[in-house]
């Protein structure tokens, strides 16, 4: 059975102390709650030891935002995929438009990061999505599934089980600007039936699809309520403790 998830990307945002300030303020509202989804916090690589002790023993989980495309060796400023493990993350958010996009990672170098993240043990939470030109040009699916294949549709299905999907049309990320729920349905099905035709309709049924790209407590119950979306893929909403539930209580 597939996961619904609310997943949260603090993205280059908060000092280590606001960090595990706001990462304890969330254990306290989750508190006693046993929410309808798995709830990630994905935060900058100098937080994840310090709020892993914070979120111990609680139902919030841990990502990184990123790891290296080596394993280990003379990468200064680098951090390898077991660097993120040892820390006592549980996931590594690759693909971000912003990483592809700022930081020219290409479908070579995010297929090295999700095998040396699978090979340490860590889910992926992997980022697909198009541009608005891609968009306007009604490319959004050739786009994601160039982005399925160049990076992900290499694993063997024991290993894509421990891949999550994260659709995030790079048009609607902290634009204020969401795709309606059908423009996301239609593509979330559509990734579906991409990931059906590679690995049969059982594995498409047990991965889950988050929705990424200005999602918020107003817009998540009617995202959330199609049956192709998973849950959602969290960057400004997830920086407050009130924002973060309520996207969380949508389900």
């Amino acid at each position: 059975m597939r996961k619904n998830i609310v997943a949260g990307n603090w993205k280059m945002n908060k000092t280590l102390q606001e960090g595990v300030a706001l990462a304890t303020e969330l254990k306290e509202v989750l508190k006693g709650q046993k929410p309808n989804c798995e709830v990630i916090i994905g935060t900058p690589f100098i937080h994840l030891a310090s709020v892993a002790e914070v979120i111990k023993g609680s139902v919030i989980k841990l990502s990184a935002e990123n790891c290296a495309d080596k394993e280990s060796g003379a990468y200064t400023g680098e951090v390898s995929a077991a660097m993120v493990k040892s820390t006592g993350a549980e996931y590594c958010i690759l693909g971000h438009s912003e990483r592809r996009g700022y930081y020219g990672e290409t479908p070579e170098i995010l297929k090295e990061k999700v095998d040396l993240a699978l090979a340490n043990g860590l889910k992926v939470i992997f980022c697909i999505g198009e541009s608005l030109e891609e968009r306007e040009a009604n490319k959004q699916n050739a786009v994601v599934k160039a982005e399925l294949e160049g990076s992900v549709f290499h694993l063997a299905p024991a290993e894509f089980a421990n891949i999550i999907i994260a659709y995030e049309p790079i048009w609607a990320i902290g634009t204020g600007k969401t795709a309606t729920s059908d423009q996301a349905e239609e593509i979330h099905a559509y990734i579906r039936s991409l990931i059906a035709d590679k690995y049969g309709k059982q594995v498409a049924e047990d991965t889950s699809i988050l929705y990424g790209g200005s999602c918020k407590a107003s817009n998540a119950p009617e995202l959330f309520a199609k049956p192709d979306i998973d849950g959602g893929l969290i960057g400004g909403a997830s920086l407050k403790a009130p924002d973060f539930k309520g996207i969380i209580d949508a389900f």
